[in-house]
């Protein structure tokens, strides 16, 4: 059986199309088996566009639903650090190409998520099944929920052009391969929703280059447990950070996530063979990598306020050598030039008025575990001031973002960038 990661653009285009065909076919045959007269085809089977949901297909009355929707991002980016030339880009930030497909009757859903920006395109592929109204059991490459909050935001909804310093440092594009467990619960007007995750630890596309090329280290298991005390958030207004949606009255949502990666061999825990420790014997000894996430998200009346807390931890490194001969032992701060080790903070405040502008300004810092010069993980300081204007929601906005990034070693960066997004 082919890996996700072996399978390229054009077949999962293929499997989509023969996907849509299956449906369809299933959406006919039902029709003809219905009595002459009693509906008829259109009122059964639509075709729809809307900016933003993109080109959806609906069969047997909404049984069968099948969507191909996407987004891009052109912008420009100016980087500039005294003593060196400035670096200035025009590009496509992110080009996504995304499709879904929902079978009601049999619960079962796919989406599928595809960023040509990138050499390795695949970003999501996952198929779930909702066994109960509350409970949905996904597998597959998906965003998973065991980071901070704003990481698991999809990028067409982000607050600022980017993502915090925080996301940037303890993760990547945040997708795993696994199984993963979501519910959502309410009791007495609270909110409670509890997640789980068991994946492969080696991040997107984990299985590495072809199926020779195995997973390293073990699996990394994690959850998530978020509570909202005043009640949900309005519908569609839980995908982002910003308060589009305007609450009405106050409400927030604390949440917390742990997770633990049983042999990490990237610096955030999501990638695969960046590099390798080894054991007095010359074999492969991992650390186990470990990650802690608090957070506060608030919104009211376009006001939106998003607090969060990181520690990253490393176990197992006790009699670790970073040869294989087994000559040089790694101490113990070491491990700080292989993992992204310490405390990092993130605080993002925002206003969105009725018009659609929002003015945004965030704060992150980071506190290495060891002082070492070439830890992963830096010593920084880091604001942000964003503006953004809201044409059509998010599927038609204008963003721009000024950072000024201040390390405790080296000089400043200031960083400008301006994206234009349009939702298909």
């Amino acid at each position: 059986m082919k890996r996700l990661q072996n399978i390229k653009p054009f077949q999962l285009l293929f499997l989509i199309c023969c996907f849509g065909l299956t449906i369809t076919g299933n959406a006919q045959q039902e029709y003809q088996e219905e009595e002459p007269g009693t509906e008829t085809e259109t009122s059964k089977n639509n075709a729809s566009y809307e900016l933003g949901s993109g080109l959806n297909f609906s069969f047997n009355e909404g049984a069968y639903q099948f969507g191909v929707t996407g987004f891009i991002q052109p912008g420009f980016l100016n980087e500039s650090t005294e003593g060196f030339d400035d670096v200035n880009q025009f590009r496509s930030k992110r080009t996504f190409l995304q499709f879904n497909g929902n079978a009601l009757k049999e619960k079962v859903s796919f989406f599928i998520q595809l960023d040509f920006s990138l050499s390795n395109p695949l970003m999501d592929a996952w198929l779930a099944y909702e066994p109960v109204e509350q409970v949905k059991i996904s597998f597959g490459q998906k965003q998973t929920f065991v980071n901070n909050r704003e990481m698991f935001y999809r990028e067409d909804r982000l607050q600022f052009v980017n993502r915090s310093f925080l996301s940037q440092n303890l993760s990547e594009t945040g997708r795993e391969f696994g199984v993963f467990v979501e519910s959502r619960f309410e009791f007495g007007g609270i909110g409670i929703v509890p997640m789980a995750a068991l994946t492969s630890g080696d991040g997107r596309n984990s299985f590495g280059e072809d199926s020779r090329d195995s997973d390293i280290g073990g699996l990394k298991v994690g959850g998530r447990l978020d509570i909202y005390p005043l009640g949900y958030f309005k519908p569609g207004n839980e995908l982002t950070s910003a308060d589009l949606e305007r609450e009405d009255k106050l409400k927030f949502v604390l949440g917390a996530a742990a997770s633990e990666n049983y042999g990490a061999s990237g610096p955030t825990g999501e990638s695969h063979g960046d590099f390798f420790l080894y054991d007095v014997n010359g074999d492969q000894s991992l650390p186990d990598y470990r990650q802690l996430y608090i957070d506060f998200l608030a919104k009211f009346k376009g006001f939106s306020f998003l607090a969060e807390y990181a520690n990253a931890s490393a176990t197992g490194i006790d009699e670790v050598y970073i040869d294989e001969n087994a000559t040089q032992i790694l101490a113990p701060e070491q491990i700080s030039e292989f993992l992204a080790l310490g405390d990092s903070y993130n605080l993002q405040l925002g206003y969105t008025t009725k018009n659609g502008y929002s003015f945004d300004f965030s704060y992150n810092a980071s506190t290495p575990e060891f002082e070492n010069s070439t830890s992963i993980l830096n010593d920084y300081n880091a604001t942000t001031f964003g503006f953004t204007k809201y044409f059509y929601g998010n599927n038609l906005k204008l963003q721009a973002s000024y950072s000024i990034v201040n390390p405790s070693i080296g000089e400043n960066l200031n960083q400008f960038e301006v994206i234009f997004q349009i939702a298909l």
